[in-house]
C-alpha cells in the first residue's frame, strides 16, 4: 500500500535542522529512512547504529511547546525498532527529545485539522508534558 507523505519543503528542512543538532552532541550521523517508515537511523562517531528517531515539528518556542504531541501510530512504529527510540520535538529556538522508555503521557483522542488528501481526522495522540526525561537543546 503506498502511503502519502504530509511533509512540505519547509518540514523537511526543519526536520533536518533538528536532527543535526541532536547529533551533534554526541558527534554522531544520522540517515533518512524511507517516507513509510519512522524518519532517521542515528549512528555513533564510530559509525555504529545507536537509536531510532522520529522528528516531529513544533511550531512553538521550547518554553510554550508543552504538552508535545506524537500520534500513537507513530510511537508504536517507533518503539517496534527497539533500539533506543527517540523522540525530537523541532521548535523554532531549538529540539526537545527523549527516550519514550523514560517518557509518561497521556493517550486521548486528538490531533489536527486533516491536510489535503488525508483520510483521518482525529486518531490517537499521546501528550508529554514537561519532565526530567525531556531534554533540550538551544540552536547555536
Amino acid at each position: 500500500m503506498e502511503t502519502k507523505s504530509f511533509e512540505t519543503g519547509q518540514d523537511l528542512i526543519r526536520e533536518r535542522k533538528a536532527v543535526e543538532r541532536f547529533v551533534s552532541i554526541f558527534k554522531g550521523g544520522f540517515e533518512k529512512l524511507s517516507p513509510d517508515d519512522i524518519d532517521y537511523k542515528i549512528f555513533d562517531k564510530k559509525g555504529t547504529l545507536i537509536a531510532y528517531v522520529e522528528v516531529k515539528g513544533r511550531l512553538k518556542n521550547i518554553s510554550r511547546a508543552y504538552p508535545l504531541p506524537i500520534s500513537i501510530f507513530k510511537v508504536t512504529k517507533l518503539w517496534a525498532k527497539r533500539l533506543n527510540p527517540t523522540v525530537i520535538w523541532a521548535c523554532d529556538d531549538g529540539i526537545i527529545y527523549g527516550k519514550l522508555k523514560e517518557l509518561h503521557g497521556t493517550v486521548c483522542v486528538g490531533g489536527r485539522k486533516p491536510r489535503d488528501g488525508s483520510l483521518y481526522d482525529i486518531e490517537l495522540m499521546v501528550y508529554y508534558d514537561k519532565q526530567k526525561a525531556l531534554k533540550y537543546i538551544r540552536y547555536a
